[in-house]
């Protein structure tokens, strides 16, 4: 008979108990605004083969600037260690080199150092520190409440279309193939949204493990259960894109992961200083959502109770 394999979350559940964390969060707050966060970027499992070296660099910065930027953190320094085959040419190198340049700028944060070893597949672990505002009650995954609505600073199904494009041959064409192929392979952290908003949110998460599998989370941790609307959650055209390859277009928004958006739960009273702070930094809010009572941690669409399940290692 086959052993099951471990998957990503089952294997994190084994390390919390063991070393007695109890509250599970992606990123953790030493002292009054001091957060960390660190990310591995693993090559066969997180970088399609059209993504050049340049963006496979960013992107490894882009999974921590997301996290801290869901919990309102502004990121200040990382170090980063990298695992590098012995077949790796000078040019890809400097090419790396040339991305945690541009990611650097680009996010606002220092990259102070790291370490370099040998390894048989590509591999970047970043680790980052940032800071929130001193008087900034960081949200968690578990504080939704019943009467919050749920809101996302975009819309979800680019990232998996474009995966689709890239690894599959999904057809696509004009602006809808070009967003889609450009939220694969260079993914934007919502930053504005995070730091400016996370002050009313009574719970928070980054996306990119997927939009059912990240409100499973709140749900689970908030002993709530919630109602997310596809019509609200879905992206234009990933309706039509999936009719047109024969794809599930539930699957692409709720299961597709690699997005980096930015979930998160709110009273209901505070939306209307909320859509004027998003409005005055230059962000789009938008409600998908409500909790509903207490519960399960049940996430349903519709009829359609969604499993979950999105983007996992080891699986």
């Amino acid at each position: 008979m086959k052993k099951k394999r471990l998957d990503e979350k089952e294997i994190i559940r084994i390390f919390s108990q063991a070393l007695g964390i109890a509250d599970l969060d992606d990123v953790a707050k030493v002292g009054r605004n001091l957060v960390f966060k660190a990310d591995m970027l693993v090559a066969s499992t997180d970088v399609p083969p059209q993504m050049s070296p340049w963006q496979v660099a960013r992107k490894s910065i882009v999974a921590c600037a997301s996290d801290l930027a869901a919990k309102g953190a502004r990121p200040v320094a990382a170090m980063i260690s990298l695992g590098l085959p012995e077949e790796i040419t000078r040019t890809y190198v400097e090419e790396l080199a040339r991305g945690f340049q541009i990611a650097s700028r680009e996010f606002g944060v220092k990259i102070v150092g790291g370490d370099t070893n040998a390894a048989r597949d590509l591999v970047i672990d970043c680790s980052m520190i940032g800071m929130t505002a001193a008087d900034n009650r960081m949200p968690k995954r578990g504080g939704a409440k019943p009467g919050d609505v749920v809101v996302a600073s975009g819309k979800f199904g680019y990232p998996a279309s474009g995966l689709a494009v890239l690894l599959k041959g999904a057809r696509a064409q004009g602006a809808f193939r070009a967003a889609a192929v450009d939220s694969a392979l260079e993914p934007k952290p919502r930053q504005a949204f995070g730091i400016t908003l996370a002050r009313y949110f009574s719970s928070s998460i980054d996306s990119s493990d997927g939009l059912a599998a990240s409100l499973h989370e709140i749900a689970v941790q908030s002993n709530v259960d919630i109602k997310v609307d596809y019509d609200a959650a879905r992206a234009d055209g990933v309706q039509e894109f999936a009719r047109a390859n024969g794809l599930d277009a539930h699957e692409l928004v709720f299961h597709g992961g690699e997005e980096y958006e930015i979930v998160a739960t709110m009273p209901k009273s505070l939306l209307p200083r909320a859509r004027a702070t998003a409005k005055k930094a230059g962000c789009d809010l938008h409600i998908i959502g409500s909790v509903k009572k207490k519960g399960t941690g049940r996430v349903t669409s519709g009829r359609r109770l969604l499993e979950n399940r999105g983007y996992l290692h080891f699986s």
